[in-house]
């Protein structure tokens, strides 16, 4: 019974003594002044705060799509006669492309001819002789009612003639047809598709938190898988003013000149819209922030007490944009502020005296990478003439 309390007793002072030693680590160990940096120091490498030109863009990926794009299709039954283009040929408003059997509709139209000029006639004999009193004024009327008759008879010969005749609606590239001469072509059926491609448009979707930010006449740069190492200047032309509720997106599409023609519709793009730009944004590491609670922090050196000392001091920071290796500092820091970028675990309470083992890396300004590079990147472009996105209707 003895040996046992003797065991307890030894416990007890043990369990104790590691108590205390843990408290004197915490407390008695922190230093209660300030000393100059020496050997025993935390090692910790910084960087200051630079200013830059940062401009703010959003990426999204879309398609392009033609100007003007139609699949021409007869709007009655027929026989093809007349093939007036060939595949992939350039193509003019009004230009008669199709032609269908119309020896039945242009007979009508002769004979339709006729009798307007049988009616004409009987009417002007009827005028005159209204004029002497031979005939009555209800003879003169019916005489003027079988003229408009005939006359709207013409008309309809007419157009149902021209039905028959398939044009360009605008000025285009033919496609590749899908009809030879002879074919029977029912209405509605596939002909061949017109492109107009002078000008393309770049269509994609934007989240929603943009929707207040982007808007007609801003600037984009369309890059493509297709022409490897290009970029295209866009111009935005219309902003959907329907949010998608399933994907909480809003649509975009902006107008790239092409009068080159080296953009075809359907091709894969990516786009970098610039939304905003600042001259003097303030920007540090990714390194240097410390995430803690929802919240983000910073560690900031400020001079010591004594001479050639630095000491830590934790900061709240509002954080702007990100790209690799950087991010914006939108409040909490100054211009030439210091921070840490890394040793941030060393530094467990402000006040503590540091030793700077790295300060090369804070001359060097960030890289224009990611968005900044994004949106500033060369662009082609084409000078002379009227550019297609700005002409009406486009």
């Amino acid at each position: 019974m003895v040996k046992k309390r003797i065991y307890r007793l030894v416990a007890a002072l043990g369990i104790a003594l590691a108590f205390g030693l843990a408290w004197w680590y915490q407390h008695a160990s922190r230093p209660a002044a300030i000393l100059p940096a020496g050997p025993g120091a935390p090692a910790v490498e910084v960087a200051r705060v630079t200013l830059m030109k940062l401009t703010d863009a959003a990426q999204a990926v879309g398609s392009l799509r033609s100007r003007q794009s139609v699949v021409l299709r007869p709007e009655v039954s027929g026989r093809v006669t007349q093939l007036n283009f060939r595949d992939g040929d350039t193509v003019r408003k009004g230009q008669l492309l199709v032609q269908l059997d119309d020896q039945l509709p242009r007979a009508q139209v002769q004979q339709s001819r006729a009798e307007l000029s049988i009616a004409l006639a009987n009417h002007n004999r009827n005028r005159d002789l209204v004029a002497q009193n031979f005939i009555s004024q209800r003879s003169l009327e019916e005489s003027a009612a079988n003229l408009a008759v005939a006359q709207a008879r013409l008309a309809l010969a007419q157009a149902a003639a021209a039905r028959l005749k398939i044009v360009a609606p605008f000025d285009g590239v033919a496609g590749i047809r899908a009809i030879d001469v002879g074919d029977y072509l029912k209405d509605g059926a596939d002909i061949v598709n017109v492109e107009d491609i002078h000008a393309v448009y770049a269509d994609f979707r934007l989240p929603e938190r943009f929707q207040g930010k982007v808007g007609k006449g801003q600037l984009a740069r369309v890059e493509l898988d297709a022409v490897p190492g290009a970029g295209f200047a866009a111009l935005v032309q219309a902003v959907d003013p329907l949010i998608d509720a399933s994907g909480r997106s809003v649509g975009v599409r902006a107008c790239i000149d092409n009068r080159q023609l080296r953009l075809r519709p359907g091709m894969f793009a990516r786009v970098s819209i610039v939304l905003g730009e600042r001259d003097r944004a303030k920007v540090i590491p990714e390194e240097a922030i410390v995430p803690q609670g929802g919240k983000f922090y910073v560690i900031r050196l400020q001079p010591g007490p004594a001479a050639a000392t630095q000491v830590s001091q934790r900061v709240a920071v509002t954080t702007g944009l990100r790209w690799p290796g950087w991010v914006e500092i939108l409040q909490g820091l100054d211009e030439g502020d210091t921070v840490v970028t890394a040793g941030q675990q060393r530094l467990a309470h402000d006040g503590t005296v540091v030793r700077v083992v790295d300060l090369s890396r804070p001359a060097d300004a960030p890289p224009a990478t990611g968005v900044a590079a994004a949106a500033a990147g060369p662009v082609q472009t084409r000078q002379g003439g009227v550019n297609p996105c700005l002409a009406p209707g486009s």
